[in-house]
């Protein structure tokens, strides 16, 4: 039996927005730690989201790069890509932890980021991030 990770990658490759939606509980609770505003409630705005997914990027392919399952949690490392209408590239990576109850999606927590194809190297990253002193001669 294929997993719900399984399951909604085969949803989104196949932009079918209804079956993708089904897969979630009415009382689904989403939450993107890293956004805190972005936080939502319920299956009808999975289906609202996706459908501006699959309008504004109409040849999304969703991959499943790997997963675990451990109990009612799945996790899920994601590689997103496709075009937006103007015909540039879209693309996103992450992760997204799911709790699944009677073969539901309750609960999400995602982390899914676009992919910074025009950043810097890894010292420009960690002097952005963390802003150590200069050296001292």
């Amino acid at each position: 039996m294929a997993t719900m990770l399984e399951r909604l990658r085969d949803a989104t490759n196949a932009h079918d927005v209804g079956l993708l939606a089904s897969l979630f509980d009415e009382g689904y609770r989403s939450t993107q730690p890293l956004h805190p505003g972005r936080g939502f409630g319920g299956s009808s705005q999975v289906l609202e989201n996706w459908s501006s997914v699959f309008e504004g990027v109409p040849d999304f392919d969703s991959e499943l790069v790997a997963s675990v399952v451990a109990g009612e949690t799945e996790w899920g490392e994601w590689s997103w890509r496709g075009h937006y209408l103007d015909g540039s590239p879209f693309a996103m990576r992450g992760v997204t932890i799911l709790l699944i109850r009677d073969g539901l999606v309750v609960e999400g927590r995602l982390y899914m980021e676009p992919v910074e194809t025009d950043g810097g190297d890894i010292a420009a990253a960690v002097q952005e991030l963390y802003r150590p002193p200069p050296p001292s001669h």
